[in-house]
């Protein structure tokens, strides 16, 4: 499917996205295959098969993407992400977390090893040309980052491409030592679009405008950010006095009162970090002015909680919430069709609008 989405690559000249992204459910759908299946994705907090013959069910992207997936550990403690559907006839393979030395199909019996490899199936001497790869389950890229797993459906891009600059940057940081905390997780149900939704975050312009609390301890002047190829970074600069990280030398911020790395990864996940810990939201499409925005807590100092900029991410939240649904309002007016860009303020915008527009307009694969 082509589009007319087009990003000038001059901010100055530019125009934002057509507002018929934000209100095509054609386009909704698309951006499925053409941005979603190609991007690195969210799978889990922490790792349910750390032990050897683990399987655990997943769904990747639900309410959208909706792909049944299979985490598994074989017996050489080696893991796996593979598909959860048989390639018989399609059946789930696995319901519910378990152990197990094989995965066999409830419905006819066909039997996988825990690396999706086709290991047998009953009544099928006959069957010319069988097995073939075909009848393996599909195994796809399986990456940890900072207590969560992630993987790719398709695509050729790397996980060091989407990742890297935020693993470089943050490598002092004991992210291992992190601690989820389901009690401080939640999630909220935005009716806008998920792009909106992205946008909004990847721009301080707002700030002072709309955060009053959040503005309080940040030094808008100094706010700023850095682009990457398929990620993007705003560094927030603490005013004096305000909670900061204390920065080892070896960080390239070192002298600096960072407040927070707001971290941005192509297409829909958030990492918050603060002196307090991690926030990682994960933006889950819905419906064209639907979202689900899920709040994952990792705490590495719970004596910095309710300090600084991440100390009430709640009404930060609910801030965000009202200015993006006012938009998804705004743009179905006929007197709107695009806008315009802050040089000094919406570069990271601009820049998840081009990367939305060049990821639409490549040709199906």
């Amino acid at each position: 499917m082509k589009t007319n989405l087009w990003v000038h690559e001059d901010i100055s000249l530019a125009k934002t996205l057509q507002k018929e992204f934000y209100l095509s459910p054609k386009l909704f759908e698309a951006a499925k295959e053409k941005i979603f299946a190609q991007s690195w994705q969210w799978l889990c907090c922490g790792n349910p098969v750390a032990e050897p013959s683990q399987c655990s069910p997943v769904s990747l992207l639900p309410g959208y993407l909706n792909e049944p997936l299979l985490l598994t550990t074989d017996a050489q403690g080696l893991p796996h992400c593979i598909s959860n559907v048989c390639t018989h006839r399609g059946a789930l393979l696995v319901q519910e977390a378990c152990s197990a030395a094989n995965i066999r199909c409830p419905y006819h019996g066909r039997l996988f090893g825990l690396d999706g490899s086709f290991k047998s199936m009953p009544e099928f001497k006959e069957v010319q040309n069988f097995p073939a790869p075909s009848d393996n389950l599909a195994s796809l890229p399986l990456q940890s980052f900072a207590g969560n797993l992630f993987t790719r459906l398709r695509g050729e891009a790397s996980f060091e491409q989407f990742f890297g600059p935020m693993q470089e940057r943050l490598n002092w940081m004991p992210l291992d030592s992190f601690s989820y905390r389901p009690d401080l997780s939640k999630s909220y149900e935005v009716k806008a679009h998920w792009a909106l939704y992205c946008e909004n975050y990847l721009e301080g312009f707002h700030i002072p405008f709309v955060h009053p609390a959040l503005n309080a301890a940040l030094d808008f002047g100094n706010y700023r950010t850095e682009l990457y190829q398929y990620s993007s970074l705003q560094l927030g600069i603490a005013k004096t006095g305000e909670a900061c990280f204390d920065l080892p030398e070896s960080s390239p911020d070192y002298g600096q009162n960072v407040a927070a790395y707001y971290y941005f990864v192509f297409p829909n996940l958030m990492f918050n970090f603060y002196p307090w810990g991690l926030s990682l939201n994960v933006v889950e499409p819905l419906q064209t002015d639907l979202t689900r925005v899920s709040f994952y807590s990792f705490v590495w100092k719970p004596e910095k909680l309710q300090t600084g900029a991440g100390a009430d991410v709640d009404s930060t939240e609910y801030e965000d919430e009202a200015v993006v649904e006012s938009v998804q309002q705004g743009i179905r007016s006929r007197f709107y069709e695009h806008g315009r860009y802050s040089v000094k303020h919406e570069t990271g915008t601009h820049h998840f609008h081009r990367l939305i527009a060049e990821f639409m307009e490549r040709e199906d694969t």
